[in-house]
């Protein structure tokens, strides 16, 4: 892990203004200040604080000809009509090497007990994706630890995925299994609108020592306003992008877009937009895509951010809003499954309801062929279940269907494999699986759906 310098120090110093405006409280409505004096100066996304500092701030989220609406990230009982309110600026981080290991809030603030002091440049949360034309493709396919994504659903470097998953199906399990699995330079984790408990056992059991030593943590818990939960989504995103910037490979675990977009809900409530489809706004069909377009590969001479979102899928349903528009923005997605949960097969993928878009083009012609022979085992055995476990289907009755029922539970189990091996040993496990009479394609076996 770095540690901070005197450039840290003298960075920290270095931003401190001399100055800065001031405006007046004028109306204070819940979590929403109105403030007078600085319509001039201040846009969409500006802090504000009323002791100028980033103890306690306000975020702008509306502005008119003569006054202000700002939604706050404290307490607004500390607060009365007519207090002073500075203007701290566009909202930024100053990221840093030393900031490597540490645990941190949407603000840059430590939650681990030591300092932290700011980089020497200053990277703004609202930062723009990479220029179309001189982004660099995918890169090479990632070890993860899982055979599942090491041969069936392939990740490659600078990929974006969703990981659509319902509570209590292995979600924050495999997203620390990748975290320490995954060969990236850094990773860095967004853990947007997670209870306190859970992020202390995600630290300590999930993510350990080993994980955590080359990990960012940016948190904003349950309990927090819905302002510093939306900020924990970007702020996260501007941590990686930095890093990318230095040319590494970024990890980042973005846990959960669901709760990202509550909180930014919740604040387009407080800014007077109508809620539309699922009882949404309008703007998150746009937001989303703004916040994922801004992972992935960078221009020449920068490193990738190789992007894992999960979603909360209430009942399993991926058709939900917020699943809906990131399946049309990612570069693929796994679904976990209640119902292969309980039957104690982890990770619980259903991998016949997730995609990969980095295939064909990320596995040669012999390990696509393995793929599809898996994925048609998956097909038929789904169809011909029911039929089996109603003690309606007789065993000589169709090859393919014979062949499926008879690997099946090797298949299963190899899905659900969790093993330190590269992608080709991984492969050839596959093809040792599936070894047999293979009659599949175009068989009797399309009889059976």
């Amino acid at each position: 892990m770095a540690h901070a310098t005197l450039d840290n120090v003298i960075a920290e110093l270095e931003v401190r203004p001399r100055a800065r405006r001031v405006g007046r409280i004028v109306s204070i409505q819940g979590s929403c200040l109105e403030v007078g004096g600085l319509s001039s100066s201040v846009g969409l996304g500006h802090l504000l604080s009323p002791t100028g500092s980033r103890d306690h701030v306000a975020e702008v989220i509306s502005v008119d000809e003569n006054s202000v609406l700002a939604l706050a990230g404290f307490s607004t009982a500390t607060v009365k009509l007519g207090d002073p309110i500075l203007q701290l600026g566009a909202a930024e981080l100053a990221p840093d090497e030393s900031w490597i290991g540490r645990i941190i809030d949407p603000l840059g603030r430590p939650l681990d007990g030591r300092p932290l002091l700011r980089g020497k440049v200053g990277w703004p949360l609202m930062s723009r994706p990479p220029a179309v034309s001189g982004r660099r493709g995918l890169g090479h396919r990632l070890e993860t630890g899982l055979r599942s994504l090491n041969t069936v659903l392939p990740l490659v470097r600078g990929q974006r995925i969703g990981l659509f998953a319902g509570p209590g199906v292995g979600k924050s399990t495999m997203i620390g299994r990748l975290a320490q699995d995954v060969a990236a330079d850094v990773v860095v984790i967004a853990m947007c609108g997670e209870r306190g408990r859970e992020v202390t056992e995600f630290t300590r059991r999930v993510l350990g020592p080993a994980g955590l030593a080359k990990s960012v943590m940016v948190v904003a818990t349950s309990d927090e306003p819905s302002m510093m939960r939306k900020l924990c989504g970007f702020s996260a995103m501007s941590v990686a992008e930095y890093f990318r910037s230095l040319g590494l490979h970024v990890l980042l675990l973005f846990d959960s877009v669901t709760r990202f977009a509550d909180a930014h809900r919740e604040v387009a409530l407080s800014a007077g937009e109508a809620m539309g489809v699922g009882g949404y706004p309008a703007s998150m069909v746009s937001l989303l895509p703004t916040l994922c377009e801004r992972a992935g590969p960078g221009c020449e001479g920068e490193g990738d951010i190789t992007a894992v979102f999960s979603v909360l899928v209430a009942g399993g349903d991926i058709e939900n809003p917020v699943a809906d528009t990131l399946r049309g923005v990612l570069d693929g997605h796994i679904v976990l499954s209640r119902k292969i949960a309980e039957r104690g097969r982890f990770p619980s993928i259903d991998v016949l309801r997730s995609v990969s878009r980095a295939l064909p083009h990320a596995a040669s012609d012999d390990e696509n062929a393995l793929i599809a022979n898996a994925r048609e085992v998956l097909t038929i055995f789904e169809d011909l279940e029911p039929m089996v476990r109603a003690g309606l289907y007789e065993p000589g009755q169709d090859a393919s269907a014979d062949y499926a029922l008879s690997v099946w539970s090797r298949l299963d189990a190899f899905i659900g494999e969790s093993e330190p091996e590269d992608v080709a040993s991984s492969y050839d496990a596959l093809r040792t699986v599936l070894a047999g009479e293979r009659p599949l394609g175009g068989g009797p076996a399309s009889n059976l759906g």
